[in-house]
This record gives structure tokens, C-alpha cells and sequence, in this order.
């Protein structure tokens, strides 16, 4: 099917049997279209699209059929993907005068339009180099096209140095149509064939994963041994050339990073991961003290507090980009864990963004959640 432009894209789901349509998505829809006619027919400036809401309100569907029909230069990344490109860009580019205009500028010689997905800010790091790029980036006449679960005043709202990142915020309320996307109800749950990712231990019964992974490696080669992620080893229960089987505490409690979940995404086209605990932990009480590091900045004077972290939240932000990784590559996610979905995280730091992660692995054990 060819893809004109994203409100056609619109009009053609609403045809098919089982698309919902809301008010909120129309809205959403008819912002994109106009930025892909100004694109089109060379008009400058441009206003960027920036669309907000509560998860499975289609966001992401909405993004992608406006990057999809593009004719012109585009780039479409997970924000924290693209984050990850700025920092080792940066640290190439030390030296230079001025380093995140010099890679503005290079982004603008190689794109037009930029693309992200799950626009979200929770490290200092990001926060200081965001208040800048996002301006440079403008000024280079980069368009902006993004989805987010909060409105650009809520970004970043309780980080430390915060003021560092306000100037972005200015930027996209300047150069970006902000469109809040809340039909009222997920998408995502509305009725589907199943397609069972998801067990509870049943204490004295066989696990299930077992079973699975035979299912998915017939005819395949089958070993124990640990495997290469990266620079580190990765202990697994069972490997064969396309699916993994590894345990929560190897898998996310080691010091795996992103880049090793697209790594294990780009190599096997399933995986499975079991004995995964309760996540979810009290909050407890941290502090810095006076004159040492908080990131970037040098705290001047008093202790400093930081986010409460649970006990288990360091391995709770791997889990986190694993089920992004899984689900942005359609890599089907196999998981055995101690207690219900729903169960998982219920408190925590990372309340508000596990939220995502919740919804996105209700949709995973759907059948049409598989490669294409």
C-alpha cells in the first residue's frame, strides 16, 4: 500500500475492519498533514509537530505514517537512540568551537525532517546538552516530528539543574505545533487474537519457557554456553543462532546497556526471560553531599537530594529499554516472572514510565505483534 501522506494513511485505516477512530487522532492527523505539505511544497519556516499523551493512544502510528510518506530527506529514532548518537558525536567533535552546532549543522546537510519517538528526559546529562541542541537545531532548520507521554512544561519537571533545560522547552513551544493526543481509551487493548508472552510461576509446576524455546529452535543448534554481548559475557540458559534464553538477573541486573539490547534485537529474532522477580520496591531517601559531583554541575553549597530510587530500579531501567528495543524491532519477548503483568511495578520511582512498558507488553501478547 503507498502511503501519499498521513492523513490518506488515516483514511485508509478507517476503512479497514477493527480501526477505532477518535477525535483526538483527527486533530493529531491534520497537523502532520499540513507539515507534509509545507515540506513538499518548499515552504520555510516550517513548524515541527510535537504529539502528547497517555500510552496506546496511537502516537507512534501516527508518527510513522507521516514519516513514511515522506519524499524528502527524514530520519525516524527512539529518542533514546538518537541521545546516544549526540553524546558519541560530541565526543568526537571535541575541540570544535562550538560542538552541537557543528552537529546541528551536520544533521541539517544530511536530513530535513528528525523523528523521535518517546520523547522523555530523566538524566542531567541529557537535560544541559537538550537546552542547547534543541535551539541550534532549529536555527539549522531541522523540522521536528515527535511523540511523548508529557507535555513539553512537564519534561524533565522535578530534575536537578532544570532551569539548564527550560531554553529547550522554549524552543519546541516555538518551532513545534504541540497536539495532545487522549482519545480516552488504549488502543492497544482493544480485542486481538492472543498470543500468549506471558506466564506466572506456578510453584511445584514445569516452567513454560522450557517448552517455548524447543518450539522456536527446531532444527537448530542448541547450546548452554555464556555468550558475547558487547565487551561482557552474558550467562544464558539456552542460546541457539536465532533465540536467547536468559534470566532477569543476568540479563538486567549486570551492566548491560542499550546499545547491547539493539545488539541482541539485531541478532536473534526472539527472546525469552525468565525468573523475573517483583519489581517493584519502596522508595527509599538519597543524598549528595556538599561539594561533590551531581553530573554536570558542581553543587556549591548544602546536601543536595536526589530521586528516591527502589532497590531494584537500576535493573528495572534495563527492563525498561529491553521491552522498548523488543517491541520498536518486533523481536516477540517471551516472560516468565513470580507475579501478574499488572503486578510487575506497582511502586516505585519509575512509576510514570513503566507505565509504557505495561502497555506495551499487553500489546506484545497479541499475534500481531510479530516480525514482519
Amino acid at each position: 500500500m503507498t502511503i501519499d501522506s498521513p492523513l490518506s494513511a488515516w483514511q485508509q485505516a478507517i476503512a479497514q475492519k477493527g480501526f477505532v477512530q477518535d477525535e483526538a487522532q483527527e486533530h493529531a492527523v491534520w497537523a502532520l498533514h499540513k507539515c507534509h505539505e509545507a515540506l513538499h511544497e518548499g515552504r520555510t519556516p516550517v513548524s515541527g509537530v510535537y504529539l502528547w499523551g497517555p500510552v496506546g493512544r496511537g502516537k507512534t502510528w501516527l508518527m510513522d505514517q507521516f514519516y513514511q510518506s515522506l519524499r524528502i530527506p527524514a530520519r525516524r529514532q527512539h529518542f533514546h537512540h538518537f541521545m546516544g548518537w549526540v553524546h558519541q558525536r560530541s565526543f568526537q567533535l571535541t575541540g570544535t568551537a562550538d560542538p552541537l552546532k557543528a552537529l546541528a549543522r551536520e544533521l541539517s546537510e544530511e536530513v530535513r525532517v528528525l523523528c523521535f519517538d518517546e520523547l522523555f528526559v530523566n538524566d542531567i546529562g541529557d537535560a544541559i546538552i537538550l537546552g542547547r541542541l534543541f535551539q541550534v537545531m532549529f536555527e539549522q532548520g531541522v523540522v521536528v516530528v515527535c511523540t511523548s507521554n508529557l507535555p513539553p512544561d512537564q519534561l524533565y519537571a522535578d530534575g536537578f539543574n532544570r532551569e539548564r533545560f527550560v531554553p529547550a522547552i522554549s524552543a519546541i513551544k516555538q518551532h513545534m505545533q504541540v497536539i495532545a493526543v487522549d482519545g480516552g481509551e488504549d488502543h492497544r487493548l482493544h480485542p486481538g487474537a492472543a498470543s500468549q508472552r506471558y506466564w506466572v510461576v506456578e510453584p511445584g509446576q514445569p516452567g513454560a519457557l522450557d517448552e517455548v524455546f524447543a518450539a522456536l529452535t527446531v532444527g537448530q543448534p542448541v547450546s548452554s554456553e555464556p555468550i558475547k554481548v558487547g565487551y561482557r559475557s552474558l550467562d544464558v540458559v539456552k542460546a541457539s543462532p536465532g533465540v536467547l534464553w536468559s534470566r532477569y538477573a543476568n540479563l538486567c541486573e549486570q551492566p548491560f546497556a542499550a546499545m547491547d539490547f539493539m545488539t541482541l534485537c539485531d541478532t536473534y529474532s526472539a527472546i525469552l526471560l525468565g525468573d523475573v522477580p517483583n519489581l517493584s520496591a519502596q522508595k527509599r531517601a538519597g543524598r549528595i553531599a556538599r561539594g561533590t559531583e551531581d553530573g554536570v554541575e558542581r553543587v556549591e553549597a548544602g546536601d543536595r537530594v536526589l530521586p528516591q530510587l527502589s532497590v531494584h530500579d537500576d535493573g528495572v531501567r534495563r527492563f525498561i529499554a529491553l521491552v522498548d528495543e523488543c517491541y520498536d524491532r518486533k523481536v516477540p519477548l517471551y516472560l516468565e516472572a513470580q507475579v501478574p503483568m499488572a503486578s510487575l511495578y506497582t511502586e516505585g520511582y519509575l512509576e510514570f514510565p513503566f507505565r509504557r512498558t505495561l502497555s506495551r507488553l499487553q500489546e506484545m501478547q497479541l499475534q500481531r505483534f510479530a516480525q514482519s
